[in-house]
Order: structure tokens, then C-alpha cells, then sequence
């Protein structure tokens, strides 16, 4: 029987005319980017060491090319590298969020590793999830810094960055320096809002030693194919990050404008530093209501999943479809 995955985005009705439920760029697609991969070539492979891109993906962050690993995606490096540590370290734990994607806990259960939540790293845990920004909360993990100092020096860290580049204010409280002590999953999809296109890498602590080799031998061939190549290499020119920030600027208004709405509803939204927040309908049963609002063409994320009963998760959108989601809420309430 096939696992039954819980994402956001489309389901067997096909794309949400209005969808909440990922937590792409609301601005997006980046034009410039778009053009990108209209252009591509998927005649040949891409080269299989990725050297060029490896290379541009070094210089943006300010690292070594040896230390970039690719990846096909987020949830692709989420399980090769809780399997990369199972094969070293059978039967420590996995130390994740209270809150978090269900995809580092999946991978720790499918490698037999067990998975725990908001509890010091020790030396039993061999593999720790951060998330800065954090999902589905979008917010700063107050005293990760500390965390990441304090935790066993055996255990392999990482911190999904996904949602850092849609970061709206604030700032992590990790300093430059612990970033080099872990290893940074990044996925600029979510940001270019191109999320269709699978495509994601990883910096690798400057003493990671072996375990880099390990990731990498553990990879498929060619885990990004040429338009995922495309996008990573528009990633990081200068005029895309312009368009990235201009984004953000109207983000911040679309934000608080989608969170007045909520308040107007009777919607309790909680603080988020990112470009989606979590709110709680005044619902007693908030999948019954996802499907409702479903079947208006308004999609919204349920966060039982990412252990949040009660809540949903909702991506800020363009005001016309913030009116349609208002729309569809009072005709479900028969307002």
C-alpha cells in the first residue's frame, strides 16, 4: 500500500485556484528565473560533479566548493542523510523540534532510529533537526546558538534553511561562526516561487571529514536534472536577489493585511517572522473545514500533521485571493 504523504500544494482535484497550503513566494514565479528554465536544454545530462554550479553556489555563501552537496530536493537529503547516519551509528536517536516537517521523523522511523522532540543533544542522539526559520510556526528558535554549542560533538546537526530567504524580519541567533560547526539544507524554490522544480543542496561543516564522501556516495546519479540546475544557478545572481528582496517588501504588506483579515474573522493568528503564519479557525473540526473551503477552490494546510492539531498554516497570498478566502469562509458559514 502506498504511504500516504501529507504536503501542501495539489491534490487530486489538481491545483487550488487560491492555495495557502505551501509556503512558496506569494510574488512568485521570479521572472528571471522562469526565462531561465524556458531555455533549457534537456537534450543531455547535466555534468554529473556539478563543478560549475558547485562553484557558484561556493561564492554566493563564501565556502569551499568541496563543501556544497547536492541534492534533489529537501525531503531527498532529509533521507540520505538520516541514512548516512543510521549506517554509522545504528541505533541512536534522531533529535527534532517539537513542531517540525514530518519528514525528518519519517526518516528516522524508516532507519530504525527513534525520533525525539525538544530534548538535549546527548551522546545517544546521532542525528539533530533544526529548522531556522521554523515550519509551520515560521519562527526563530530562540537560543539556537546555544543549542548547537552545547549539543554532543558526535552528533551530526543540521538546519533547514528553507524558509530563511523569506525570512520578513528578525534574524536567526546563530552566529556565523556555529554555522560551520553543521550542515545548512537550502531550497530556493520555495523563494523563486518555483516549487514544481525539485532542486535543493546542503553545506557541510568545514570538519565533516568522511561523512561528506559518505552523503555523497549515497546520492543517485544526477539527483538534480537540468532545470533544476538552471534554477540553482539563477539563484544566485544579483538580479535575482534584487527581485527577492523587492518581494519581500510586499510580502510584508500582503502579511499584514492577510493577518487583519484574520482578525476580522475571528481567526486567531500567532506571530511569525516569515512570509506564512499559523491561525485558529473557530472551528471545532479543522479538516472538515479544509475540505469545505476545498471545494471552493481555497486550499489551506492542516498542521495536525506537523503535530499542531487545530490549526492551520497559511502562506501570505495576493489580496485577491486573501477576498476569495473570505468568501469561501462565509459561504461555509452561511454567513
Amino acid at each position: 500500500m502506498m504511504n500516504t504523504l501529507q504536503h501542501g500544494g495539489p491534490d487530486a482535484q489538481g491545483a487550488a485556484p487560491h492555495d495557502f497550503s505551501t509556503n512558496g513566494n506569494g510574488c512568485g514565479p521570479c521572472p528571471e528565473v522562469a526565462k531561465a528554465l524556458r531555455q533549457v536544454s534537456a537534450a543531455h545530462y547535466p555534468d554529473p560533479r556539478y563543478t560549475a554550479l558547485r562553484q557558484q553556489l561556493a561564492a554566493f555563501h563564501a565556502v569551499s566548493p568541496a563543501r556544497i552537496v547536492m541534492a534533489a530536493s529537501a525531503s531527498e537529503f532529509i533521507s540520505r542523510i538520516t541514512a548516512a547516519v543510521a549506517r554509522v551509528r545504528p541505533g541512536t536517536a534522531v533529535a527534532l523540534p517539537r513542531l517540525s516537517y514530518g519528514d525528518y521523523a519519517r526518516a528516522a522511523q524508516a532507519w530504525g532510529l527513534a525520533a525525539r522532540c525538544d530534548e538535549p543533544v546527548t551522546a545517544d542522539v546521532g542525528l539533530a533537526w533544526h529548522c531556522e526559520p521554523s515550519s509551520p510556526l515560521g519562527q526563530s528558535e530562540a537560543g539556537l546558538g546555544t543549542r548547537l554549542r552545547t549539543a554532543d560533538p558526535s552528533a551530526v546537526q543540521v538546519i533547514d534553511r528553507a524558509y530563511e530567504p523569506l525570512r520578513l524580519d528578525g534574524m536567526a541567533d546563530v552566529p556565523d561562526a556555529a554555522l560551520d560547526t553543521v550542515w545548512q539544507l537550502w531550497t530556493p524554490n520555495k523563494a523563486l516561487g518555483l516549487t514544481g522544480i525539485r532542486a535543493a543542496y546542503a553545506i557541510a561543516p568545514t570538519d565533516a571529514g568522511d561523512a561528506v564522501e559518505r552523503v555523497h556516495a549515497m546520492a543517485p546519479s544526477w539527483p538534480v536534472g537540468a532545470h533544476g540546475v538552471a534554477l540553482l544557478a539563477s539563484w544566485v545572481q544579483p538580479s535575482v536577489q534584487r527581485w527577492l528582496d523587492d518581494s519581500r517588501t510586499v510580502l510584508r504588506h500582503w502579511k499584514a493585511l492577510q493577518r487583519k483579515r484574520c482578525d476580522d474573522m475571528g481567526w486567531h493568528s500567532l506571530p511569525s517572522n516569515c512570509n506564512f503564519f499559523v491561525a485558529a479557525p473557530p472551528v471545532k473540526d479543522v479538516a472538515q473545514l479544509g475540505g469545505r473551503l476545498r471545494a471552493h477552490g481555497v486550499k489551506l494546510r492542516d498542521t495536525a500533521s506537523f503535530g499542531l492539531p487545530g490549526h492551520v498554516r497559511m502562506a501570505v497570498l495576493h489580496p485577491d485571493s486573501q477576498h476569495a478566502w473570505e468568501e469561501a469562509w462565509r459561504a461555509v458559514r452561511g454567513i
